[in-house]
């Protein structure tokens, strides 16, 4: 087995007396995206900090290793592993996409004939070709967003750190940005989110981790995190109205719905449950039109675990979330 891209253990970090970590553990195996949910303030951007060196952990913390190499001792060998989109953009608007890109190609030390081919494979690759020669105060939310990305690949990095990078966006520029994550991913690269999006995280992780006050509060794969709320369900409807009378009788503990001739039998979706209560319909000679699995979504997850904080809803406007709290 290869190492992790990413592992963390006992991560710790206060300001003055405030906690904003309190000893968590993280694991990310290469080539994955491991999201990193939590309500503004939860410490997401900290965390983000401390792994990709620019900010250092708490004395006590355990050992984090990044890319292989261990940050105690090898902070700038972890440094030549990584990228870090941050939450805010670091395109200059003043100078064209093009000379952004070459910008990075210079800070890392590519040579002129390296630094033109990378820019502009990667100004073909984010769909900027045609406007590489325009001012990137001209650019769209989207556009600056994918430049902004693209000036983070220049190096080649193995971990891309994105800290809410899709903050902002309308849902269209959002979806192309969760393509081009999922491209990187597919090329090799690990990607560590931070996100406020639910829908993000549940389209894109095959990890999240809930942090709430500093802790995480669960973690798994989407599906696994969803079950660990109740409100999960079985819906039987039936078109016979005395199939509906006879399968009530035998599952006594379902809620019924006379109207739709349906019935409701609390469950965590899982095949063990459904093979169960598809044993007592055959039990009862009894067999439903229509069978629906009804599990909590990732909503129902992050109001449980962070104490009812409000998520982001993507598709419900338009407008860019408030910023984390400064100190994080």
């Amino acid at each position: 087995m290869t190492d992790p891209a990413i592992a963390a253990h006992g991560l710790r970090k206060s300001y003055g007396d405030k906690t904003v970590l309190d000893g968590i553990d993280l694991t990310v195996p290469e080539a994955t995206v491991f999201s990193l949910l939590g309500p503004n303030g939860a410490g997401k951007t900290t965390a983000v900090k401390i792994l990709s060196t620019l900010v250092s952990p708490d004395p006590g913390s355990g050992p984090i290793r990044v890319g292989g190499h261990d940050l105690a001792t090898d902070a700038q060998a972890a440094r030549a592993t990584i990228g870090v989109t941050g939450q805010f953009s670091a395109v200059d608007g003043l100078i064209t996409g093009q000379e952004n890109m070459l910008l990075m190609a210079d800070l890392h030390h590519l040579s002129r004939s390296e630094g033109r081919r990378v820019t502009a494979e990667l100004l073909e690759r984010f769909d900027l070709a045609e406007a590489a020669r325009k001012p990137a105060s001209t650019y769209s939310g989207g556009m600056k967003r994918r430049l902004d990305i693209a000036m983070t690949l220049v190096g080649g990095p193995r971990i891309i750190f994105l800290d809410e990078p899709t903050t902002g966006l309308d849902p269209r520029s959002r979806h192309n940005m969760w393509q081009i994550i999922r491209e990187l991913v597919t090329g090799g690269t690990t990607v560590f989110l931070t996100t406020q999006y639910l829908e993000e995280a549940d389209e894109l992780a095959d990890r999240i981790a809930v942090l709430d006050d500093g802790r995480i509060a669960a973690e798994g794969t989407a599906e696994e995190l969803k079950r660990i709320v109740p409100g999960g369900h079985v819906r039987l409807r039936f078109t016979d109205p005395a199939a509906y009378r006879s399968a009530a009788a035998s599952l006594g503990d379902a809620s019924h719905d006379d109207e739709a001739l349906a019935l409701h039998l609390p469950s965590d979706g899982s095949q063990r449950e459904l093979r169960a209560v598809l044993d007592r319909l055959d039990a009862a000679g009894v067999e439903a039109d229509e069978l629906t699995v009804h599990t909590p979504d990732l909503d129902d997850v992050f109001f449980a675990l962070t104490g009812g904080t409000a998520p982001s809803r993507p598709n419900k406007s338009n407008q860019p979330n408030q910023p984390e709290e400064a100190v994080r």
